[in-house]
């Protein structure tokens, strides 16, 4: 097991991650609870089916009150948070109370979000079953989506601690991993070259990947979002250019229809529209055209959906949380692990989308 520490202005807490850590979580709540009062997990009915007595044998101690919201981004609408909080009060929980965030980003935003607002604010602890929120669960950003935009209505919410168990990954679906490892690319591409080439290198099949390979990326991934979250952690600044490809990706994430294109493979189309980008504006040396062919092979589509129209696209980017007074802003690269911020005007977003 490794244990990554994460430190923020409101919060320190630990990561911990390898296969069969869930086993430690009841000492842990022994220990770190002293009143400890009820319980709530909040899982999705995916994860609940797969692994929810996984988790419930490892609390044989305590007898937790179990929430089970819909599948994907489903769960993150205003009538599951509602129901979830009703869930919370109907069972009489209190700020001595702990909420288990067991799933996907999409559960713990939603789980994260009611921990956040219920009685102003109780404890939750993360416990990812995705690739996805290696970067979703570190770093206390909570949120429901709006109709009008993904994650609008939201807070930062720190956990006390995040248990990373690999073992549970072991049932991930090929969509899942893809999705998820668009973030691990990320991360590569906006902090660590080195990183980033390791895995040009290493990573040709994503259905071939071995659990070394996994757990070194998932580690590799936590540790560089724990560098901009503990300079920002109200995203005032550099915590932003973790939004890397997430302008144009959250536009067709939200375009398509949330649930129908996954979070990470959104973000990689916007991740290659961004490089372009920082090429054109920031005069990057990348070879945008080896990176499209090394993440095709992987399974990744990098064209948008043909069905969508640049004007609603773009009218979603300015609905994005860097713009400022409708002006449309890019986290851009101006080498690798350089990343800035850069407005971009309607004129030259809709040139770039058309050639792109």
């Amino acid at each position: 097991m490794e244990t990554i520490h994460i430190h923020t202005e409101s919060k320190n807490y630990d990561v911990f991650l390898g296969e069969g850590v869930l086993r430690t979580i009841q000492s842990f709540l022994a220990n770190h609870f002293q009143d400890l009062t009820k319980i709530l997990i909040i899982t999705d009915e995916t994860v609940a089916k797969i692994h929810l007595d996984t988790l419930l044998s490892c609390l044989p101690d305590y007898k937790p009150l179990v929430y089970t919201a819909p599948g994907g981004e489903k769960a993150k609408t205003f009538e599951v948070y509602y129901d979830a909080l009703s869930t919370a009060l109907e069972n009489r929980l209190d700020r001595k109370s702990v909420i288990l965030s067991f799933g996907g980003g999409a559960v713990g935003d939603l789980a994260g979000f009611v921990a956040a607002t219920f009685m102003r604010g109780i404890p939750f602890i993360q416990i990812p079953t995705t690739i996805l929120s290696h970067d979703s669960a570190v770093g206390g950003k909570v949120a429901i989506n709006h109709p009008l935009g993904k994650n609008m209505i939201g807070a930062f919410h720190q956990p006390e601690a995040v248990f990373y168990d690999i073992d549970l990954l072991k049932t991930l679906p090929i969509q899942e991993i893809r999705s998820g490892f668009a973030e691990v690319i990320k991360h590569g591409l906006i902090y660590d070259p080195y990183f980033f080439g390791w895995l040009q290198n290493n990573v040709f099949d994503l259905n071939a990947l071995t659990m070394e390979q996994l757990t070194y990326s998932l580690s590799k991934g936590i540790k560089i979002k724990r560098e901009f979250v503990s300079k920002d952690e109200k995203e005032t600044g550099v915590r932003a250019y973790l939004n890397f490809g997430h302008t144009l990706g959250h536009a067709v994430e939200s375009e398509m229809g949330y649930g129908n294109f996954t979070h990470g493979e959104s973000v990689l189309i916007g991740m290659i529209f961004a490089l372009n980008l920082s090429k054109e504006l920031q005069g990057l040396l990348f070879n945008v055209n080896e990176f499209k062919n090394w993440v095709t092979k992987l399974g990744y589509e990098t064209r948008i959906p043909p069905n969508l129209s640049f004007e609603s696209l773009i009218c979603k980017m300015r609905q994005d949380k860097k713009s400022v007074g409708e002006a449309i802003r890019f986290v851009l690269l101006e080498q690798l692990g350089q990343p800035t911020l850069q407005e971009v005007s309607d004129v030259v977003l809709l040139d770039q989308l058309k050639s792109f």
